[in-house]
């Protein structure tokens, strides 16, 4: 049996081997069905029951043009849809997940705050892994464009589709490996429920997980995408309880094709009271059209629990642009 990891970081889980790797592919430690090309067909050709409601849901995520993060130290998080998200922590300036464009065969559902080309200043680009509205690769040129200086953190095997651009400086990390980031930051690479794929042939060829970011005594959690597993309930008992969830929401219908890929609200706010978090950010609404769900049902569903006390944190939805202060 194999196990892979980056023999020059350090690991927070005492004993932990290393990710399992068999025959070229990742296989996960959480236990997943990955859809048949039989379910995959079935949700093709059946009639979502939520049809007409999704056409007459009009929801799109507010959008503030604002870019003064560039030109401010203070610590802060911007929202740019999806899962990117640009955050200010100690001095340092880190993108998440960019994919800022129209995917193929896929529209961006609302515009950015500004321009790509005003994303500059970049320390690090941080990567949970590796699918198409993940990892985006016109959006990453230009933003490499304006960033030639950036330095990656990517799940292992992720660093061979990143040299298809280019020279750049990168490092990768198997699941609870802390990367090597200029103290007092730290992340440290994390679990989740997922998979990867952007061809034909290289299901799980790169690996996937989540993102801890600490500066001092701040603790941000990028959950990159997930379904719900136990490693909530870890992470919470490896690394504390956690100030800040960046947390996905959507594209979670129908349940037998998305269960295992990704969480709906009801888990992401159980998942959110397992890590013991503060602040509930939710992220993966909204932006694009991957799923059965309404576009506005994930943030309906959040103000309700919101509303009923079933919420035990703030929550803070944030609109496209706007700058939350911690």
């Amino acid at each position: 049996m194999t196990y892979l990891f980056n023999k020059q970081l350090p690991f927070i889980k005492e004993n932990y081997p290393g990710n399992h790797y068999e025959n070229g592919q990742f296989i996960s430690d959480y236990p997943r069905e990955q859809p048949s090309l039989f379910k995959v067909l079935q949700w093709q050709l059946s009639t979502n029951p939520q049809k007409q409601e999704k056409k007459e849901d009009r929801f799109v995520p507010h959008v503030v043009e604002e870019a003064s993060i560039f030109g401010s130290k203070t610590d802060q998080i911007v929202w740019l849809g999806h899962a990117s998200f640009l955050i200010r922590i100690g001095g340092k300036l880190l993108l998440t997940d960019p994919c800022l464009k129209n995917l193929p065969f896929m529209k961006r559902r609302y515009k950015l705050p500004f321009s790509i080309s005003q994303i500059k200043q970049l320390d690090y680009i941080l990567f949970s892994h590796a699918h198409r509205d993940h990892y985006d690769t016109a959006s990453l040129k230009e933003i490499l464009w304006h960033n030639p200086n950036v330095s990656f953190l990517l799940p292992l095997k992720q660093g061979d589709l990143l040299k298809k651009l280019g020279n750049y400086t990168f490092q990768e990390a198997g699941w609870f490996q802390v990367f090597d980031t200029p103290s007092p930051l730290k992340i440290t690479f994390l679990p989740a429920l997922h998979w990867n794929k952007r061809g034909l042939n290289d299901l799980n060829e790169t690996l996937w997980g989540s993102m801890l970011i600490e500066n001092g005594n701040t603790k941000i959690y990028f959950a990159g995408d997930t379904g719900y597993a136990k490693h909530f309930k870890e992470i919470r008992q490896l690394c504390g309880e956690m100030d800040i969830c960046l947390m996905p929401v959507g594209a979670y219908k129908p349940s037998f094709m998305m269960k295992s890929s990704h969480v709906n609200p009801a888990e992401a706010v159980d998942a959110f009271h397992e890590l013991e978090g503060k602040v509930f950010i939710p992220m993966h609404y909204g932006t694009y059209d991957l799923a059965d769900e309404p576009p506005g049902e994930p943030v309906r569903l959040l103000r309700k629990y919101e509303h009923n006390n079933g919420l035990n944190g703030k929550l803070k939805i944030l609109d496209v642009g706007e700058h939350f202060l911690y």
